[in-house]
């Protein structure tokens, strides 16, 4: 497979909400992209338990797959001092520290009033350090092929936003597809990390939603079965060898 290249790097501070652009980042052996999905919001009482920490279905938080509002909001994470703002059509909203109780409590107030229709009990922040509420129930970084993506947009007859597919690491230089041959290989990433491909991306209907309308416009899990008979798109790969990925940095 030739080499591809580092396009874009995100994280998602918070499970359901926007992505934060990174230049670089850091990676440690069997962790996730630091501050990834390191809070989620409870919808309703979700039997979370902070002493055993553990995968629990998406539905149990506010997400996009069931909660396309919270694609109208931005968010931005500040590493240092764990501040989130909330922004909507550019102005602050709301906004609170994480790893404080007063500050989350501020931010679950707005999501008190702002999800209002969609709550099934009081929203609450979750979170345990060490503990990643990704989908996957493991410490792993998402990776999406951009020429993929574009055998996409040309099958949809449309655009499609990569940010739909809420991955960390967004690369080019792949042929379409060619990163499910690599399940279960390892890449190297830059001059130090390696990362083992351990398995495709199951698409849900969080992707439906536009990221940057909030409008639920396309059916994306159809549109890869009817087409390529999967509903995959990405993979997803554990970090064996740390250090620093920047943008730009090759994939082989």
């Amino acid at each position: 497979m030739p080499n591809a290249t580092i396009a874009n790097i995100y994280r998602y501070p918070v499970k359901g909400l926007s992505a934060e652009p990174l230049d670089s980042v850091t990676l440690s052996p069997g962790a996730p992209l630091p501050f990834d999905r390191a809070w989620a919001i409870e919808n309703g009482p979700s039997g979370f338990d902070p002493d055993a920490p553990a995968k629990m279905p998406k539905i149990k938080f506010l997400m996009l797959m069931k909660n396309e509002r919270l694609a109208a909001l931005e968010t931005r994470f500040d590493e240092e001092t764990r501040e989130l703002t909330i922004l909507r059509h550019g102005k602050r909203v709301a906004g609170g520290k994480l790893d404080d109780p007063l500050g989350r409590q501020l931010v679950e107030q707005f999501f008190s009033a702002y999800m209002a229709d969609d709550l099934r009990g009081a929203p609450r922040i979750l979170s345990q350090p060490g503990h990643t509420f990704s989908d996957v129930g493991k410490p792993v970084v998402s990776i999406i092929n951009l020429a993929s993506v574009r055998d996409l947009e040309r099958v949809a007859g449309r655009s499609v936003h990569p940010l739909r597919f809420r991955a960390n690491v967004y690369c080019d230089g792949w042929q379409a597809w060619t990163e499910f041959d690599r399940v279960g290989s390892e890449l190297r990433i830059g001059d130090d990390v390696v990362v083992k491909v351990v398995q495709r991306i199951v698409r849900c209907a969080a992707t439906n939603v536009d990221p940057e309308t909030a409008a639920r416009d396309m059916q994306i899990p159809r549109l890869l079965d009817r087409t390529f008979g999967h509903s995959d798109l990405g993979v997803y790969a554990e970090i064996i060898r740390g250090g620093t990925i920047r943008r730009g940095d090759g994939l082989v």
